[in-house]
């Protein structure tokens, strides 16, 4: 059994019904890439991240965000030490490897623009000092859509740009629902959940998957598509550059999990609603009729598949 598959079944002892969800955040690690997770509450969205923490040999750290969270509470301070007379840097909980970013929306725009930095640059800056950050460094946020008016900030697209994936998370059917029933009813499956994956084994595995190959017609099939969104109709605002860029990294990872080293068409369509439905805005005409999810569908079939795909 691969790391990946040890991942999976530690997971699957705590998630029910959660196998797509959980590949994608594990597309995510291979590429050390951020995850927002949007669903109304008591889905798993926590339960998700706090598993997939455990099964990492790595530091875990949870901010909950509340509008009274300051930019200093999560990437830290200079202060004032009386016994030596001298500042000292206190880093925030930002320094770690796996950081839970619970309800990121209810942050403030100040302190949601203190994880650009992070997240991009993997350092911080505290009064002019840069400390940078030990990899892996992965955010984990989570997102509650439906309370849009009520003490929340919705996140800029520069910050949505800076998730490699956006992963919906919808209501259990009935029998998946009577599973959770059954395993959380005696006891927390989340305490038998072991480690499996040590970080240097994870930086291993994060440069197998850069070497999977990508041929030239499925750089223009993943062209074609983003560039889609810019020509649409329906699309306001198509997906940037740093979009080609994530599709790439995704179906790069999407391929390296099912046992490849090449990219399939069919990669790129399993990543593709993920990596860009938080990259684009719809017209207000065709918001009100269709979701970015169905946008991003209708352009995946419009773009020309390559041909090994026909023969696959």
């Amino acid at each position: 059994m691969n790391r990946m598959d040890s991942i999976k079944r530690e997971m699957n002892k705590v998630l029910v019904g959660k196998d797509k969800e959980i590949d994608l955040l594990l597309i995510a690690l291979l590429q050390e890439g951020h995850v927002l997770l949007e669903s109304v509450p008591g889905t798993g969205k926590t339960l998700l991240a706090k598993t997939f923490s455990h099964c990492i040999d790595g530091a875990f750290k949870r901010i909950q965000f509340t509008p009274d969270v300051l930019p200093s509470d999560v990437t830290g301070i200079q202060f004032f030490n009386p016994k030596t007379q001298e500042f000292e840097l206190r880093t925030g909980p930002v320094v770690t490897n796996v950081l839970l970013a619970d309800e990121i929306n209810r942050a403030t725009p100040r302190t949601q623009a203190s994880l650009l930095e992070v997240m991009e640059e993997k350092q911080i800056t505290i009064d002019g000092e840069t400390v940078p950050l030990e990899p892996p460094f992965i955010v984990v946020a989570t997102q509650n859509p439906i309370e849009s008016q009520q003490g929340t900030f919705p996140l800029p697209a520069a910050q949505l740009d800076r998730f490699l994936l956006k992963i919906p998370f919808t209501y259990p059917d009935f029998e998946e629902e009577r599973g959770i029933l059954n395993r959380f009813k005696s006891g927390e499956p989340l305490n038998t959940v072991n480690k499996v994956l040590r970080l240097d084994e994870l930086q291993s595995l994060t440069r197998q998957v850069k070497e999977v190959h990508i041929s030239e017609d499925i750089e223009t099939y993943i062209l074609q598509i983003t560039r889609g969104t810019r020509e649409h109709e329906w699309v306001e605002v198509g997906a940037s550059p740093r979009a080609s860029l994530a599709l790439l990294k995704a179906s790069q990872a999407q391929a390296f999990l099912e046992g490849r080293d090449f990219v399939r068409p069919q990669d790129i369509v399993a990543v593709a609603p993920y990596v860009l439905q938080h990259r684009i805005q719809l017209t207000i005409e065709s918001s009100l009729t269709r979701t970015a999810e169905e946008v991003i569908e209708q352009i995946v079939e419009m773009a020309v598949t390559p041909v090994e795909a026909r023969q696959a």
